[in-house]
């Protein structure tokens, strides 16, 4: 069986200043948690306000102990990147829930 975990990552950007800025620093979150973690990352909503951004993650695992506690670290990870300006929900299905 497979499991998933979908997770959306709010993010206040209080010091970008721009939407370069916020680009760039968003760019450096999506890279670590595709390399650390194995996500698949994608920026979901705020697109155009510089100090707002909504990620999308998602993480495919055997065994929902094993996805469930990469997404625990995951987060841990987002919280020390972000200390003062993230909130984060997911949700953990298995495949059969999701499609049927």
């Amino acid at each position: 069986m497979a499991f998933v975990c979908l997770i959306r990552i709010h993010l206040h950007l209080p010091t970008g200043g721009s939407l370069k800025g916020k680009r760039k620093e968003l760019l450096s979150l999506k890279a670590g948690l595709q390399r650390r973690f194995g996500a698949a990352v994608s920026e979901t909503d705020h697109h155009e306000l510089w100090q707002r951004s909504t990620l999308s993650a998602a993480l495919v695992g055997r065994d929902a102990s094993q996805v469930r506690a990469t997404a625990d670290r995951l987060e841990r990870w987002v919280d020390t990147q972000f200390p003062d300006g993230v909130r984060i929900e997911r949700g953990l299905l298995s495949v059969d829930e999701l499609i049927g």
